[in-house]
């Protein structure tokens, strides 16, 4: 019995495991890398391991850090099962569908570029079309339902447990058996934070001898919900007194969802105008609302209550979808009152890039930012405080109000993800992944005597 880790390894993007047991191959994610050009560059290099080798791979959610190179995975040799929750299963479709057409357009755009100027040898191929991701769809087989063991193969057996991140999110435990040596392992997957106004919290893990978890925020605990919601709430209404636009990047699982159902409870408890004008721009987003609709077993009691009585809560007064790429522009257009939820949240992409070249060098507007930004990404610039950014070829002045939000975050805090480890008793070893390496040496001391790693990539632990 084995682990290697072939992605997240002291870093918080392309989660990629790989467990050995009996003969069985199974992987736990398939992440995309991102962050800046040199790190997306590693998406294309090899995996560390023969797809066409791996028997199951088990996604603990949707984001495109976990999820996003499974149809690179099918492109190379991958003809396994993939196992999730419902949930996921189709917000990864969304996901993979999403990144495959803007890795086209981008293929596109470069090329034509190239040849523009004659340079045919730097033409590129995009890192997986839409067809592989659709291709992807036909390796997901069984669905997992939280707390249900599913037999794998044999001396493999897998329970998806409720991780509280985004819709359908998991942890992954694993118990293992090989020539009468067993091992209870937990896969963390990215775990949510307690108290969040929709999902449940993550459920805790029962006693292990191995636990590979996240560590996004193990060095820091985070801002009282209440209290950023009230900070959200003042954001908008101040820079509304300026005449200006509020701009927020927004990832479109969970995140955009999450800011509608704050938005929609301040303006009925009359925390925020109700003319105030919502413009949801991100298709993905748009269609991630529709999924999020259709599981409302996945909410706190109070919210599927809501979905029962016939309530949306990702409904309010003045909202709209912007799909059509018209209808984004037409937004650069609107001088000022207008909340712009926009993709992608680190700004490394999307239309938000389009809203902050029109609104950044305002001193008027302001941009909120309500996620994760990770380093060598055009957000973290922003919060880190430069005086001017390069979007599309130009150099834009930063002049308005930069708010950093932290309460929002998806992931648990160091002292939920120190009650969550607490949970899984006195494990032999601890695998810290999934986390900037001052994260990871941070959390590794609150551990306190706990035996704890830190792989690097491609590193192989045995069990």
């Amino acid at each position: 019995m084995r682990i290697s880790f072939h992605g997240a390894a002291r870093g918080v993007t392309g989660s990629c495991h790989l467990v050995e047991c009996g003969g069985a191959k199974v992987l736990i994610d398939c992440g995309l890398y991102q962050g800046g050009r040199k790190i997306e560059e590693e998406n294309a290099a090899s995996f560390g391991f023969e797809p066409a080798d791996i028997d199951f791979l088990l996604l603990t959610h949707g984001h495109l850090d976990h999820c996003g190179r499974i149809p690179l995975l099918v492109a190379r040799g991958f003809r396994g099962e993939i196992i999730t929750t419902a949930a996921t299963r189709e917000l990864a479709r969304l996901v993979m569908l999403d990144a495959a057409d803007l890795q086209e357009e981008e293929a596109a755009w470069l090329n034509k570029k190239a040849r523009r100027h004659h340079d045919r040898a730097h033409e590129v191929q995009p890192l997986y079309t839409v067809l592989d991701a659709l291709d992807s769809m036909d390796y997901f087989g069984r669905v997992a339902a939280y707390a249900k063991p599913i037999d794998v193969a044999e001396g493999v057996r897998v329970t998806f447990l409720d991780a509280g991140h985004i819709l359908g999110s998991a942890s992954v435990l694993l118990e293992l058996e090989e020539k009468g040596r067993k091992r209870r392992v937990i896969f963390s997957g990215d775990l949510g934070a307690n108290g969040r106004p929709m999902l449940r919290d993550p459920t805790r893990p029962p006693p292990v001898d191995v636990v590979v978890m996240e560590t996004t925020y193990g060095d820091r605990a985070h801002k009282d919900l209440g209290r950023s919601i009230d900070e959200l709430y003042t954001a908008i209404r101040d820079t509304f007194k300026r005449g200006g636009n509020v701009i927020i990047p927004t990832f479109a699982l969970e995140r955009a969802q999450e800011l509608l159902f704050c938005l929609r409870e301040g303006v009925e408890q009359g925390q925020l105008p109700a003319s105030m004008q919502v413009f949801l721009d991100s298709p993905m987003a748009i269609s991630a609302t529709e999924i999020f609709r259709r599981h409302p077993d996945c909410y706190e009691p109070e919210v599927k209550a809501m979905f029962d009585g016939g309530a949306d809560p990702f409904a309010l007064p003045g909202l709209h979808f912007t799909r059509e790429t018209a209808a984004s522009m037409a937004l650069n257009r609107i001088g000022g009152g207008a909340v712009i939820l926009a993709g992608s949240g680190m700004c490394t992409g999307g239309r938000v890039l389009h809203h902050l070249k029109h609104n950044l060098w305002r001193s008027d507007c302001s941009i909120v930012f309500v996620g994760f930004a990770a380093h060598g990404t055009l957000a973290r610039r922003i919060i880190d405080g430069v005086a001017a950014v390069r979007i599309y070829r130009e150099e834009i002045p930063v002049r308005a109000r930069i708010y950093t939000i932290g309460g929002f975050s998806a992931h648990a805090d160091r002292n939920e993800l120190l009650a969550w480890h607490n949970a899984a008793g006195k494990p032999e070893l601890t695998v810290l992944v999934h986390g900037d390496e001052e994260a990871m040496q941070a959390f590794a001391t609150a551990l306190g005597d706990a035996k704890v790693v830190m792989p690097a990539l491609h590193e192989v632990i045995e069990l």
